[in-house]
């Protein structure tokens, strides 16, 4: 399947927004490349996910790209903690799938490693819920960061 490589506000609208594109100030007429057009009107958006939202589909990126992707995304989040060695493993692991160097059985199994750091890491906040609140409050305080660190990643797959 060939990759779109321009947007429209037809494109757009083919994979049902919540918004009309036309919003964004974009002329019904304007078909440009994608890293144009999101530079053009990423600021514009009300909702900074929604150039993630609209890009990371097979459309626009291969299930490669989206892998490494959503790998570069959870280790950034890895950095806002002391990670658990097998959440960075599931994220090696991950990483050497896309490239085709691990295969799914070993993916599977640091998917569930991961969900039991996962799991584990909860049970501890939950024992200490004030320390669980003030982590909450900082990464909503970095969340605009983390959008628009996340939106200059994903635009070096269309570059």
């Amino acid at each position: 399947m060939r990759k779109i490589t321009k947007i429209s506000n037809r494109i757009i609208r083919r994979f049902n927004p919540c918004y009309d594109p036309s919003e964004l100030g974009s002329k019904e007429s304007e078909y440009l490349p994608i890293v144009e057009a999101v530079e053009k009107y990423r600021d514009k958006c009300k909702n900074k996910s929604d150039v993630i939202w609209l890009l990371c589909r097979k459309e626009f990126m291969t299930d490669k790209d989206m892998r490494l992707f959503a790998v570069w995304c959870a280790r950034e989040a890895l950095k806002l903690d002391n990670p658990d060695e097998r959440s960075i493993n599931a994220c090696n692991v991950a990483e050497r799938f896309a490239n085709g160097q691990a295969d799914s059985d070993e993916l599977d199994a640091a998917v569930a490693a991961a969900a039991a750091a996962a799991a584990d890491a909860a049970r501890a906040a939950d024992a200490d819920a004030a320390r669980a609140a003030a982590w909450a409050a900082a990464r909503a305080a970095a969340a605009d960061a983390a959008w628009d660190a996340q939106t200059d990643k994903l635009l070096t797959y269309f570059k």
